[in-house]
């Protein structure tokens, strides 16, 4: 996986002021929400229900659509640390955090996305206006009469 940039997370394309500046950061990818072609194989059946749940959800996330074979094993690797650790009586918060840490490695949170300059698009989300302007218009149209 690409590694992204640290700090807080970068807005939506959509939602920046400035267009103009170009910055030295990676070109921005734009991706369709599908699934990918990668074969993927059902949960293991052991697994507890949150862990299986995780895993499957991946393979119909718009990010899988950039998962190498790899990528799945590692996803699985995951989902079995994941249910080890849900299954466990006593819950291990160094493993919750490395089991996090292997998440965000997988893109699986729009931060995690945006970091990498990857945004998911759902179908018919042609230009997006962000609530706050689309609220600022309505109070100005109110205001001038």
């Amino acid at each position: 996986m690409a590694v992204g940039t640290r700090g807080p997370v970068p807005k939506r394309s959509t939602e920046r002021r400035r267009r103009n500046k170009d910055d030295d950061g990676p070109a921005l990818v734009r991706a369709a929400s599908a699934p990918g072609a990668v074969s993927w194989p059902p949960p293991d059946p052991g697994w507890h229900p949150v862990a299986a749940d995780w895993f499957t959800s991946l393979a119909a996330s718009g990010q899988s659509q950039f998962y190498e074979p790899s990528d799945v094993a590692v996803a699985r690797y995951v989902a079995e640390a994941m249910s080890r650790n849900l299954n466990n009586s006593r819950f291990s918060a160094q493993l919750f955090a490395a089991v996090s840490s292997a998440m965000t490695d997988l893109l699986t949170t729009e931060g995690a996305r945006r970091r990498v300059r990857i945004e998911l698009e759902r179908g018919g989300a042609e230009e997006a206006v962000p609530a706050g302007v689309t609220a600022l218009e309505t109070y100005r149209k109110a205001l001038s009469g």
